[in-house]
């Protein structure tokens, strides 16, 4: 008789360290949900990547900015998938160009804020309530809370905002055996990290760590694996830093 597989939804799955999760958690043995904003095209063909190491995956179209939205792709994926989910990772979010503080605009902060710490906000409430027991939540963050880059302050305080909200959820979660952690990288290559940097720019962020170079979405994605899994049963209320040494 087969088991049941575990049933993980990555937001913002679509690409990046999003896509590299599905990827990496499919290949592990879970079945997979995930959400997209736009990309379409994209979320078809990692349905098609990820469906091909036998697990059953489904892409979703959802604003996180909506909190209804939020709440109803839950809805949608416990009716799709018949059983509660056992991981939660909250990868969606947006940057923008960089700017000291005092040149920062208006526009592009309420974006970072609204995107990156109110979308986070309602992806993580809803976690909260709809994850199984015994299940696990994950956040993607930065290094960079810790390590300070001109120009990155009001993204990296959005980032820091929600390890508060990780660490104060660890506690509330912790009598249903729920994790939940976060993890911050330094530098990826992703389309993200990419948009706009010259060679240069792209080499000064690889000489950041010791072993210079970028880390790859798949390496982080191994570690939100980890986390998800029950190798991990006791990390929680933790922010795992895979920045090869960046911080």
């Amino acid at each position: 008789m087969n088991s049941i597989k575990p049933l993980a939804l990555v937001f913002g799955g679509s690409r990046g360290i999003g896509a590299a999760c599905v990827d990496v958690l499919a290949r592990g043995g879970s079945d997979i949900a995930f959400t997209y904003a736009s990309q379409s095209t994209a979320a078809r063909e990692l349905e098609d990547k990820a469906s091909a190491h036998g697990a059953k995956v489904r892409g979703y179209r959802v604003d996180i900015c909506d909190a209804a939205a939020v709440n109803a792709v839950f809805a949608d994926i416990l009716r799709d998938f018949e059983r509660p989910l056992q991981a939660v990772i909250a990868n969606a979010g947006i940057n923008v160009p960089p700017a000291p503080v005092a040149q920062f605009g208006d526009d592009d902060f309420r974006r970072l804020i609204e995107v990156n710490l109110v979308g986070a906000f309602h992806v993580l409430r809803a976690a909260a309530r709809e994850v199984a027991d015994g299940g696990s939540i994950v956040a993607l963050t930065t290094s960079l809370v810790r390590h300070a880059v001109p120009g990155v302050g009001p993204y990296s305080a959005t980032k820091a905002a929600v390890e508060c909200l990780v660490r104060s959820m660890s506690k509330e979660l912790a009598a249903r055996n729920v994790r939940v952690n976060a993890v911050a990288p330094g530098p990826i290559d992703t389309e993200l990290f990419r948009a706009g940097k010259t060679d240069e720019a792209k080499q000064r962020s690889a000489s950041m760590s010791p072993l210079n170079r970028i880390g790859t979405p798949e390496e982080v994605a191994e570690v939100v694996a980890f986390l998800v899994s029950g190798k991990a049963s006791w990390v929680d209320g933790q922010i795992v830093q895979a920045n090869g040494a960046l911080v």
